[in-house]
């Protein structure tokens, strides 16, 4: 009896999705529930095995019914197996008869360690883990002197833990803010001294305790909350001296 070979249809995949990534990556919140799309495929049929990798780990899988065909398929990664670093994630497609067929891989950064540390309290809005900001000029602990209104303020922010390339800092003084550049791989464990310019000091309001404060988000969207505030008294009243 001669046997006709059976030939399947190629299978053609995208790459899985993540649409809780954030930048360029997953952070700590993701992690607790990360889930996985896959994108449904025109060859997609009744009887598919869909598994999914994270790195080069089985995680999870599907078996497709025919109400699944045309649909996209979520897959949950138990947070067991992310770790920071680089990764990852694929799937294969297995038909009825048929070997593995591979997707594309998605590679994105991992990242569940918050700037400046855990919060004690999840519900807290004060990240006690960043130091409060210094002045470079320790005179100015007892206000701002008229000069400051006509050149600006320099602060220093002490490192933190966690601190890595791509960090962004924003600055808050009073009710304005500031956001600064990325950090840079030379910047990473440094002290950092920042320039505030007279101009955001003049748009804020007076205040005889004006609050300074920074948060500081990641490359992966992890958010550190505000440091303990620094505060300063801040009369622009005070400040009409002619420019030098």
């Amino acid at each position: 009896m001669i046997q006709t070979p059976v030939s399947y249809t190629p299978v053609t995949l995208l790459a899985p999705c993540l649409p809780q990534s954030i930048k360029q990556g997953i952070g700590a919140l993701a992690a607790t529930n990360l889930l996985v799309h896959i994108n449904p495929y025109p060859e997609m049929e009744s009887g598919d095995l869909i598994e999914l990798f994270w790195g080069d780990c089985y995680v999870a899988s599907t078996l497709l019914s025919a109400s699944d065909i045309g649909h996209t398929s979520v897959l949950h990664v138990p947070e067991s197996f992310l770790r920071s670093g680089k990764v990852k994630t694929y799937y294969t497609v297995t038909k009825i008869g048929g070997d593995p067929v591979k997707s594309p891989c998605h590679k994105l950064w991992v990242k569940l360690e918050t700037p400046g540390g855990h919060l004690v309290s999840p519900d807290g809005e004060e990240n006690q883990g960043l130091a409060p900001v210094r002045f470079a000029d320790v005179t100015l602990c007892q206000g701002l002197a008229p000069e400051q209104f006509k050149k600006g303020v320099d602060i220093i922010l002490e490192p933190y833990l966690n601190m890595e390339v791509h960090d962004e800092i924003t600055l808050r003084w009073g009710d304005m803010r500031m956001d600064l550049p990325a950090l840079t791989e030379s910047e990473v464990g440094q002290e950092l001294t920042v320039h505030v310019p007279a101009t955001l000091i003049s748009e804020a309001e007076d205040d005889l305790h004006q609050e300074i404060t920074y948060c500081v988000i990641d490359r992966v969207g992890n958010n550190s909350r505000w440091a303990p505030a620094r505060s300063i008294k801040a009369r622009t009243e005070d400040s009409d001296i002619p420019d030098d």
